[in-house]
């Protein structure tokens, strides 16, 4: 049996209730670029930005019900540098930068609870 990881707690960013729906932020920008200037508003543009909305919704739904299905299921990560962890997933955070995950298997050991930062994970696969 592989030996527990001990947990570092990171402190909160500096702005933990934000959740960046705000379109003029920077978070939000970064986040979520569209195809479409929301400040012009013509017959043209307002079909454009129905039918972007629509394949971003269908897509939205397609990765939610994905997530849905991954929970409580062992899952592998391919991560950077060829690191393959596996781990029991629990949940994404709002903004999908993160995973958190149970009985987390790494080379160095067995993390019982992490949060695994999205932009470290290359794929991941899950048996239904």
């Amino acid at each position: 049996m592989r030996p527990h990881v001990s947990v570092l707690r990171l402190p909160r960013g500096p702005d933990p209730n934000g959740r960046g729906f705000d379109p003029n932020s920077p978070r939000f920008i970064a986040l979520c670029p569209t195809t479409i200037s929301a400040s012009t508003e013509t017959g043209t543009d307002s079909v454009q930005m129905k039918e972007e909305q629509r394949a971003r919704s269908v897509l939205r739904e397609s990765f939610l019900r994905t997530l849905i299905a991954m929970t409580n299921k062992q899952v592998q990560f391919h991560m950077y540098e060829r690191v393959k962890v596996e781990a029991k997933f629990g949940a994404s955070d709002i903004d999908v930068l993160n995973f958190q995950v149970s009985e987390l298997h790494t080379p160095i050991g067995v993390q019982k609870e992490a949060l695994l930062r999205c932009q470290d994970v290359i794929s991941y696969s899950f048996d239904l």
